[in-house]
């Protein structure tokens, strides 16, 4: 009966583990959603009703230190592959490939993508489906693949048009399996931030508001398909806004004629081709303005990971913030703009995360971007690629992980069925070992008297 009672046992915790195994195998859904150009002090000069109430369930990261340049399409493209611009190839939103001699303005040329794996592509090689709405480099057919959805890039298709569709790619149909992983992008709060500058109050208080009315509408349709409570959502964005102004001009043809340099790329950071001469055109550039610092692309200081690819130009210039280089004249080109050193705070934009898998209620002081990426492999469970993330320094937003991982329950699985193959054949050497001192006839008359069975099991 001992025996009995502890096969019992271990064949039903067998199959609650083979039963938890499979429940795992499928991830929650994640929704990874950004808010172009937010910077991270907004949260604290205006009123954000609908966001404090999704942080309030879940972690708020007060500072998120993007990578440098701190442009659009390097960030978005480090948040969905972890890795820092010179790594990833997307060194600026306006490139230059000196190999192929190509110029890059939003181009779905694969070329300029395929220096890095963004994360729809593991998710897809492990078997899922994804989605996205207007992601940077989501339309663009990278190593050969694109998401299982997307949308073309188009500024006319309104957030919740792009949230609907999301939303119903990860909820699927009877023919189609949902998406785990979906990412959303929104132009907003960018385009006013440097149409008006990140200072001017009345005009930033009316786009944010609409954002955060996005944000509301966003909780109301996970509610409304019975998403929320059983998706992970990840709301952030790719960098900050800096105010700039008529009376902080760097004009390049004050210190070198044009004649001399190739221009790539402009404000806060140039980046330029010499012409001839790279050492003299280097020394009437690194005098040339005191808020604006020049590099050669061999001394730019590590911090800033920006020096190992070709597409970054021999000559780097880095304007002060709130600064902008032009090349002549005394047209200011934006009240706001961004770009500038990623250690700058006004640069920093925020993350935000709720879900079943997150704490609650926690505050975070700051983190990387480039540590969003392991992040979410770790929460779709996706093998994550050759990254500069640390999963270690985002695991303090989870929840306590109760529920044992799959690797392990797999391994206790199998530990089950060796206990279970195992005891048998040891309880039959034992009985080989300890054979009965008594008469073979007397044994067998113990066992006849079903009466007296539970007295000989007691004593």
């Amino acid at each position: 009966m001992f025996l009995r009672i502890h096969l019992g046992f271990l064949c039903g915790a067998c199959a609650l583990l083979t039963q938890s195994v499979s429940s795992q195998q499928r991830p929650l859904p994640l929704l990874l959603v950004s808010f172009d150009g937010f910077r991270a002090d907004y949260l604290q000069r205006f009123p954000m009703p609908n966001l404090t109430l999704f942080y309030s369930q879940g972690v708020l990261v007060e500072h998120l230190t993007n990578v440098f340049t701190t442009k659009t399409f390097p960030n978005h493209y480090s948040l969905v592959t972890g890795l820092h611009a010179e790594s990833h190839g997307i060194v600026a939103s306006s490139m230059y490939d000196p190999v192929s001699h190509k110029y890059f303005s939003n181009s779905k040329d694969p070329m300029w993508w395929n220096e890095a794996t963004p994360i729809w592509i593991s998710v897809q090689q492990a078997g899922y489906k994804t989605a996205a709405a207007m992601w940077p480099g989501s339309d663009v057919s990278i190593h050969n693949q694109t998401p299982t959805h997307f949308f073309p890039y188009s500024s006319h298709v309104t957030f919740r048009e792009r949230l609907r569709n999301v939303t119903n790619w990860i909820l699927g149909n009877k023919k189609h399996e949902g998406v785990i992983l979906g990412a959303l992008y929104w132009e907003e709060p960018d385009y006013s931030g440097h149409l008006f500058g990140p200072e001017n109050t009345e005009a930033m208080s009316k786009v944010l508001k609409e954002v955060d009315d996005n944000i509301g509408l966003m909780i109301s349709e996970l509610k409304r398909t019975g998403l929320w409570g059983h998706i992970n959502v990840l709301v952030t964005s790719d960098h900050g806004m800096a105010q700039c102004s008529t009376d902080r001009l760097i004009r390049l043809d004050d210190c070198l004629h044009a004649d001399n340099y190739t221009l790539v790329d402009l404000t806060p950071v140039a980046a330029l081709i010499p012409n001839n001469k790279p050492e003299a055109v280097f020394a009437l550039l690194d005098k040339c303005h005191p808020n604006m610092t020049a590099y050669l692309k061999e001394s730019i200081p590590d911090r800033l990971h920006y020096r190992n690819n070709e597409r970054i130009q021999p000559i780097i210039l880095i304007a002060d913030e709130g600064w902008t280089i032009i090349r002549q004249g005394n047209k200011l080109p934006r009240l706001g703009d961004h770009g500038y050193d990623n250690s700058i705070p006004s640069m920093h934009p925020f993350l935000a995360a709720a879900g079943p898998s997150f704490q609650s209620g926690l505050r975070v002081t700051g983190l990387q971007s480039v540590d969003v990426y392991p992040l979410m492999c770790h929460l779709l469970g996706v093998p994550p690629q050759p990254n500069n993330g640390t999963l270690g320094n985002v695991l303090v937003m989870l929840v306590a992980e109760t529920n044992w991982k799959v690797p392990v329950m797999v391994g206790l699985v199998i530990g089950c069925l060796i206990v279970l193959t195992t005891i048998p054949v040891l309880f039959k050497l034992m009985g080989r070992w300890q054979r009965p001192s008594v008469p073979r006839a007397f044994y067998r008359l113990q066992l006849e008297h079903g009466n007296n069975e539970d007295e000989a099991l007691l004593a």
